[in-house]
């Protein structure tokens, strides 16, 4: 049985205490910690290869959907081919991907990561440019690379050959008589790679610029036509998310002359002459491809240039329209496109009553050189030495009071197809300059020429000198990185008078036991390197 204590007299009370129970850690610490543990993974290089991957597949829908910012036109009929599809794609920005939240979320977490993951090794890139060359450790022969001398090797001529070749090195006495010379090299691979990873900062942050405050308008300009810098007067624009169409610099530019140079494959060169107007101050400029126009941080670049052909129509009552219209190529020959429309035709000057199924519309195509001794239409000269016109005619409602945007390149399909417009030719109608085409109601349509048009885009984008720039940096640090390798030399005099020599390879490099060798020949020219490399690393030769 267990004995019962009994306390005497004059003895005081024994009581139990109980040890403090552990302090939960505070909320603040709980915090640093997550926090801590959520970085390091965040700034790891792994994570930017996962979310350098994310934003590679978050990018898909900006290709496989039209978007926003490019054409809205194109978004337009998107809603219209996929009525019950395109709003529920719209809630998830399917039309606005390089503006929306999980793109940007993504895009930033990798700014985030790669700037967090760089700026560590910074620091310690320049703690090891400025750190002295580490002393040989004391058993050399452990070394992968390790050779002990038959000869003598002077420390002067061993310090000027490895300087002479560019190796970093320091000289070390010890107290039993040792002197270490080490060397270093190769450090360039390191800064390599980290002005490789600057560099892609560079390029993600111009990108961004590029995307938040860049703009464009692209605009098809005749000859002797003039037009402003505002949206309104563009044939195609986009706008950054950060641009306000308000401030766009004010311009004016006219088209004074043009021309093209061609060989039988199509155009070699254009040259514009332009007058432009900004500031009360106007001035020429000679705009040609790769040579574009600045004007207040705006580029004007010439991209291509194309046909306008002029045609005047006369309708019932004798009344004249003259239209200079635009076309597209379709080829380099310059085969071109395009649709002649005159939706006030046919107006009783009496009255004054507009007809709506009067309209008269005519799809053309135009050839630059028709060669009237073969049955092929199209050309292959883009010079317009016998410019034709190819047209059907049609009559009705051209469609173009119900305000939907619709291309002036071709007569409504839409309309045709309702039977809203009625083809009045049989066949296609081929017309020279000067000739004119006879409709059944007596109207006529005469081809008057062809003037020619420059293609011009007007762009203004910030991010693109910082691209240009990462990219340059990219492939300067891609070099290095991927050429130079970082290795270790040493060389010991011993009291015994013994030289070793050793290596130390830092990355794989596969040359290291060679320019050990030529290393040590040259310090001591009378040592020879052994035939074969060592079978098993530590052994002396």
């Amino acid at each position: 049985m267990a004995a019962r204590h009994r306390r005497h007299r004059g003895e005081r009370p024994v009581t139990a205490t109980l040890a403090p129970a552990p302090r939960r850690p505070k909320a603040a610490k709980r915090f640093r910690a997550f926090w801590r543990r959520w970085w390091h993974q965040l700034t790891a290089m792994r994570t930017a290869l996962v979310l350098l991957l994310a934003l590679a597949l978050a990018a898909i829908p900006g290709s496989t959907f039209p978007q926003r910012s490019i054409s809205t036109v194109d978004v337009a009929a998107y809603f219209d081919e996929h009525p019950d599809l395109a709003p529920w794609l719209d809630r998830l920005w399917a039309f606005d991907v390089y503006t929306s939240p999980w793109f940007s979320a993504i895009y930033l977490l990798l700014m985030i990561s790669l700037v967090g993951c760089i700026l560590p090794r910074l620091g310690v890139h320049w703690k090891a440019l400025r750190a002295p060359v580490p002393d040989a450790p004391k058993r050399m022969s452990i070394l992968p690379h390790h050779r002990v001398l038959g000869v003598d090797a002077n420390q002067g001529r061993a310090r000027a050959v490895l300087k002479q070749r560019r190796w970093r090195t320091a000289v070390r006495e010890h107290e039993d008589g040792t002197v270490v010379i080490a060397a270093e090299k190769g450090y360039l691979r390191e800064t390599g790679n980290l002005l490789f990873h600057t560099s892609v900062i560079l390029v993600l942050a111009g990108v961004a610029a590029g995307s938040l405050m860049s703009w464009y308008g692209n605009r098809i300009l005749s000859e002797d036509k003039s037009y402003c810098n505002n949206l309104q007067q563009y044939d195609e624009y986009g706008l950054g998310s950060w641009v306000d169409e308000t401030s766009l610099p004010q311009f004016c530019l006219t088209l004074d002359a043009f021309d093209a140079e061609f060989t039988a494959g199509g155009p070699t060169a254009y040259d514009a002459d332009v007058t432009y107007e900004t500031g009360g101050e106007t001035g020429t400029y000679d705009l040609r491809v790769n040579h574009p126009l600045n004007i207040d941080g705006t580029n004007v670049f010439l991209i291509g240039h194309g046909y306008t052909a002029v045609v005047t129509y006369t309708d019932r009552y004798g009344q004249t329209q003259t239209l200079h219209q635009e076309f597209l190529a379709m080829d380099a020959a310059l085969n071109s496109e395009g649709a002649f429309k005159f939706p006030d035709a046919n107006v009783d000057p009496e009255t004054g009553r507009v007809d709506p199924g009067a309209e008269v519309g005519f799809d053309a195509i135009l050839v630059p050189t028709f060669d009237d001794s073969t049955a092929m239409l199209l050309g292959t000269d883009p010079e317009p030495n016998n410019p034709v016109l190819a047209l059907t005619a049609y009559t009705g409602d051209l469609g173009l009071g119900d305000g939907l945007p619709e291309s002036v390149y071709s007569v409504n399909e839409e309309q045709i197809a309702s039977g809203a417009l009625r083809q009045v030719n049989d066949e296609v109608e081929v017309i020279g300059v000067g000739d004119e085409m006879t409709l059944p109601d007596g109207t006529t349509l005469r081809f008057d020429g062809v003037e020619q048009y420059a293609v011009l885009q007007v762009r203004h984008d910030p991010g693109g000198p910082v691209v240009l720039a990462g990219a340059v940096l990219l492939l300067l640090g891609l070099l290095p990185g991927l050429a130079v390798r970082r290795r270790r030399y040493w060389i010991r005099w011993n009291p015994d008078g013994t030289v070793e020599t050793a290596g130390l390879n830092r990355n794989d490099f596969d040359g290291l036991d060679e320019e050990c060798d030529e290393l040590t020949a040259a310090i001591a020219p009378g040592h020879e390197p052994p035939g074969t490399d060592t079978d098993r690393p530590g052994s002396d030769q």
